[in-house]
């Protein structure tokens, strides 16, 4: 799968985004939620809720992996199975009504039911059509909270785990808007839907608010929110080695950087150079001092450190340009496709999707993932995101009936590695969305042209990783760069919390990386932080940091 990793800034995932007005002032129907105009947030004990989880099951017949993964890390399949059984027996869609459904996209969107022959196919498998409304993935947190606040959602909604972070009131637009799956799902009721079933009980436990089980999980492959990418193929073609430590990275980067070539290190990789200097991330960026009290990033040295490195390197002009003037540049394209860039900041999921789709164009092409290493002396500091990759929603008073068909629909589009139905979902139809080979299926540009993960960001899967006959070295390289990382993985103090955070300070969260973002690239001061955390303080850091304090477990406090 190619998809953004959910986890920190996610996000994370894209970095600095905009989340626009209606994020910051919290629409109607996000004001209009609760009693309480100020929002000042909750926690939810997660060893509670076991009473409404489903009763976990392993499927029968799962295929055997080829590399293991070191907990949370997935296992890897290097090898496609020979042969596939049939998952789903029966069609889960029965009315013939159609779903609608809305998913994020990074890159061109896929085109509609009526011109795609790969949600044709899909849909006719399922019997009963899903229409998708793809949305930019960059701008999604745009949509989600006009969406939210007009009152209008689709049947099925996939809401990105980063992007709850930064929705004010969530956890009370959720009752407005969303089914509660409880009654549906928990215990041996979820023995309806078996591939939901076989989900990890973790995933399942973040898909509660408000004590009730109200979507869908999709568990993560990967607990890495952030890898620093290299075009290894660029840099050996200069005779340099894989950077192992910031002056090395710095180092190189001034070598590699040719604007007379259109050629540069960068893109935006402040998440890896905080990373690098050990800032904290856990709940987004908070951890405990020496005392026990909860401390946010940018209150640390550690922080100011980063700051200062980044700041240098967009003022080295180490940057690409584009990146520098926020014109909408396609990161992905100037580094995998054109190599305009050699370093680039992404999710995992970037990793395979990039090397698969522009190597038939570049035989020489490389990618590889850059290990982390630490700044100031000691260990490393790996940030942690294994909470699920995205969440699905099913809209509020559709009836027993519906709710139970779109359970299904979400059932089948879950099926597991050595299904015919996850071939389908994954590759397509033979002979136009791939072509068979003695290691699996290997996609045509139809595919992808068509398929941009429209059914995996409404289901989930058990995590997996691989197999990808197209790009052979991936697994192996996946497995070893994440099963070295993994035990660098930051202890979060707030682990088996759900926190709903203020909603001030959620309002305020974009707004202030935007200030951040001004500072690093010149537009204002460094003298200007000080300012910037006090203003971020007064505009629910305050409150965020007692909610923290409170809602510790009791043993971390």
């Amino acid at each position: 799968m190619t998809h953004p990793d959910p986890g920190s800034s996610r996000r994370r995932f894209l970095g600095l985004v905009g989340l626009g007005v209606a994020a910051t002032t919290a629409g109607p129907l996000l004001a209009g939620c609760s009693e309480k105009p100020a929002g000042s947030g909750g926690a939810q004990q997660l060893d509670a809720v076991s009473g409404v989880l489903p009763t976990h099951k392993d499927l029968t017949g799962g295929v055997k992996p080829d590399i293991v993964g070191t907990r949370p890390v997935a296992d890897g399949y290097t090898s496609y199975p020979a042969t596939l059984v049939d998952a789903v027996t029966d069609k889960p869609g029965t009315s013939g009504k159609q779903v609608t459904a809305m998913t994020p996209a990074w890159g061109a969107a896929p085109p509609g039911i009526a011109q795609s022959a790969y949600l044709q196919a899909v849909n006719a498998e399922l019997g009963t059509p899903v229409n998708f409304t793809i949305q930019d993935g960059v701008t999604y947190a745009d949509k989600l909270n006009a969406m939210l606040s007009a009152r209008d959602v689709p049947e099925l909604l996939c809401v990105p785990g980063w992007e709850v972070e930064k929705i004010p009131r969530f956890a009370e637009a959720i009752k407005v808007l969303f089914e509660d799956l409880t009654d549906h799902l928990r215990g041996d009721a979820a023995n309806a839907y078996p591939m939901l079933a076989s989900f990890p009980t973790g995933a399942w436990r973040e898909a509660v608010w408000n004590e009730r089980l109200v979507s869908v999980p999709n568990p993560t492959d990967s607990p890495f929110p952030w890898v620093l990418f290299a075009r290894k193929d660029l840099l050996d073609a200069r005779g340099l080695a894989v950077p192992s430590n910031l002056d090395d990275l710095l180092t190189v980067a001034k070598q590699v950087t040719d604007p007379a070539r259109k050629v540069w290190a960068f893109d935006d990789v402040f998440a890896m150079i905080q990373m690098f200097h050990r800032v904290p991330a856990s709940k987004q960026g908070w951890r405990l001092r020496s005392d026990g009290t909860p401390e946010f990033k940018y209150e640390t040295p550690e922080f100011r450190q980063a700051l200062e490195v980044m700041a240098r390197i967009y003022k080295d002009g180490l940057v690409h340009p584009d990146i520098v003037a926020s014109r909408g540049a396609d990161a992905k394209q100037l580094f995998a496709k054109n190599g305009a860039i050699v370093f680039k900041q992404d999710g995992m999921g970037m990793w395979q999707g990039a090397q698969a789709e522009h190597q038939k164009t570049n035989p020489t092409l490389d990618i590889q993932a850059v290990p982390v290493f630490s700044a100031t002396g000691g260990d490393p500091l790996v940030w942690r995101a294994d909470k699920p990759i995205s969440y699905t929603f099913v809209k509020k008073g559709l009836g027993k009936d519906r709710v139970q068909e779109l359970l299904r629909i979400i059932n089948w589009c879950s099926a597991p590695l050595g299904s015919k139905e996850a071939q389908l979902r994954d590759f397509g139809v033979e002979g136009r969305h791939h072509t068979t080979s003695p290691n699996g299926p290997v996609k045509t540009d139809l595919a992808f042209k068509e398929i941009a993960n429209q059914y995996f960001f409404i289901s989930g899967r058990n995590p997996t990783i691989g197999p990808f006959p197209d790009t052979p070295r991936y697994v192996p390289d996946v497995l070893t760069y994440s099963n070295q990382m993994v035990k660098y993985l930051e202890k979060d103090p707030w682990d088996g919390v759900k926190l709903e955070m203020p909603a001030a300070y959620k309002a305020n969260q974009v707004p202030t990386e935007d200030k951040f973002t001004d500072l690093l690239r010149g537009r204002r001061p460094m003298s200007d932080v000080d300012a910037i955390v006090a203003e971020w303080k007064s505009n629910g850091g305050e409150e965020a940091r007692k909610l923290l304090a409170d809602s510790l477990p009791k043993a971390a406090k």
